[in-house]
């Protein structure tokens, strides 16, 4: 992985002089860390934070949105479906590895800066679960559709069911049998969920989670992904929040809606983000899922200000803005995967 942390450093000086109107894309010539800024940088808007690598390239769809008239709630579907769409993303949609039992499931959620929102659980065969949340959410008095209700929904509107398990994961899957150990470590490696929130020039929110869920789980499991409050949330009044990591643990705290409630107390987005997986921390020490516990949340809010925080290390996300550009940043963390 020394290749994948080589990331190219710019100093304070050089990017403060750029041109806010600079697209991501432009800035981004390979993967970044973000520059040491003074203490009164003002951030600027529209401004991008998702979840681990594939956030990148799931950054710049975004921002083309975004940058081209699009809307807000536009912009975080089109940038998370780069990831379902890519068959080399193994958590997400199209080759996401399966359950148990060799089925690709899929669950997904979406929210608008009005507090409208859509989901799916336990979707399987249609690549883009993301835009049939939002489906769900434009054209059905419900907010969650789950398993065959949502397949049929999806069929009804015009999505097209494919197959989801390529040979990769299939492969991965029978290799999985030999000895069915059930570990859902999730790590920089081995990640999971998408998640994207996204701030407009008109200071709008919104926010995307979408994910094919812990590999090789039992056949019906639903995680944190798809459920308004836990896996994402936001409030247009305060700030966005969104969650990776085991989604039970997640689930167990209301986690994003709790990082939402402490900005609205005043917490930057990274205190936030800390104070809830320091409370996952406090339920989880003596746990049976401790040894492998990784939780990592996102957050922005409404003054451009983000940040994020993990229970263990290895967590990282993708920013965009048109002062930085695209880039990668690490995430701060409470300990090492070696620690109790």
């Amino acid at each position: 992985m020394a290749n994948r942390r080589d990331f190219i450093k710019k100093t304070a000086l050089g990017t403060l002089g750029i041109s806010t109107t600079i697209g991501c894309k432009d800035l981004a010539k390979g993967e970044q860390k973000a520059p040491v800024l003074p203490a009164d940088y003002a951030t600027v808007k529209p401004i991008i934070i998702s979840t681990w690598k594939h956030g990148f390239s799931a950054n710049e769809s975004a921002w083309n949105v975004l940058t081209n008239g699009g809307s807000v709630i536009d912009a975080v579907e089109a940038g998370v479906m780069v990831s379902e769409g890519d068959p080399n993303e193994r958590s997400v949609g199209l080759g996401g590895l399966p359950d148990r039992e060799g089925k690709v499931t899929l669950d997904a959620c979406i929210m608008d800066h009005n507090s409208n929102c859509g989901s799916v659980s336990f979707l399987q065969g249609i690549k883009h679960p993301i835009s049939v949340a939002r489906k769900v959410m434009e054209d059905t008095p419900h907010v969650m559709l789950t398993g065959a209700g949502a397949l049929k929904f999806a069929l009804s509107k015009g999505f097209k069911e494919e197959n989801l398990l390529t040979p990769e994961s299939e492969r991965d899957w029978k290799k999985w049998l030999e000895q069915s150990n059930y570990k859902p470590i999730i790590n920089i490696e081995n990640h999971d969920t998408i998640s994207m929130l996204a701030l407009d020039e008109n200071n709008n929110l919104s926010g995307a989670c979408t994910t094919s869920g812990a590999a090789w789980k039992m056949h019906g499991r639903v995680g944190d992904s798809p459920i308004i409050g836990a896996g994402l949330f936001l409030d247009n009044t305060v700030g966005a929040a969104a969650a990776t990591g085991l989604g039970e643990a997640v689930i167990r705290t209301a986690g994003s809606a709790m990082v939402v409630e402490q900005m609205r107390m005043g917490k930057s987005p990274t205190e936030a983000c800390k104070t809830i997986v320091e409370r996952i921390y406090t339920i989880h020490k003596n746990h049976k899922d401790m040894d492998y516990l990784q939780v990592g949340f996102i957050a922005l809010n409404k003054q451009g200000e983000y940040g994020g925080y993990s229970l263990r290390s290895g967590f990282d996300y993708a920013v965009c803005d048109g002062k930085q550009g695209n880039r990668m940043e690490d995430a701060s963390f409470k300990m090492e995967w070696n620690e109790n």
